[in-house]
């Protein structure tokens, strides 16, 4: 049987990637980390085929032409990110379910796309002024990059109604618990179905 796609998005800053990592190596949920494709440069530590596959920008627009992506997205203007479709066949074809960590916008596309396959999840900061807090403590943005990323951030915000489920991110623990809990009744639901087929 082919795994499931569960999406994440949620305001950069909100802990995101700080949950995938506290629920990726539970073994009942069975998950696959999808890595994007970004057409920005890596930061600090990161390296290609971890945190995303950096391409440049030529080549990401070439993959757009090729229909490379099942999502992509610019952004923030001259910086694109999406999902290869390699990734997905990847993760899913070994019976897995694909836990996404993409912006609003093609979360909400992947979910068209797959429909009743799809679990979408939003994960919301305690407020704006935590976000800000939150942003500012990583010191890793100019004062102009932390603004738009608050900007965006307000702008995303509006689509946390559209997603099936919402967990605010107060306590680490708690929230990745409420997301690995969502993404096993999920799965649950989706394994009686197929057992009454």
């Amino acid at each position: 049987m082919k795994g499931k796609i569960i999406i994440l998005s949620a305001p950069s800053g909100t802990g995101k990637s700080t949950i995938i990592s506290h629920i990726i190596e539970r073994a009942e949920l069975r998950l696959g980390f999808s890595i994007s494709a970004t057409s920005r440069s890596p930061r600090g530590s990161e390296r290609d085929g971890r945190e995303y596959y950096f391409l440049t920008p030529d080549e990401f627009g070439r993959r757009v032409a090729a229909g490379d992506f099942v999502e992509w997205e610019e952004v923030y203007p001259g910086t694109c990110y999406g999902t290869l479709k390699s990734e997905v066949e990847r993760v899913v074809g070994e019976g897995r379910n694909l836990i996404m960590d993409i912006d609003v916008k093609g979360g909400l596309n992947v979910k068209k796309y797959f429909g009743s396959r799809a679990l979408t999840i939003f994960i919301l900061p305690p407020s704006l002024e935590e976000l800000e807090r939150r942003l500012r403590g990583r010191a890793t943005d100019s004062e102009e990059a932390l603004e738009r990323r608050l900007g965006k951030a307000r702008y995303e915000l509006g689509f946390a109604d559209d997603y099936d489920v919402r967990v605010v991110n107060d306590d680490i623990d708690r929230a990745s618990d409420e997301v690995a809990d969502a993404i096993m009744r999920f799965i649950e639901v989706e394994e009686e179905v197929a057992d009454e087929v």
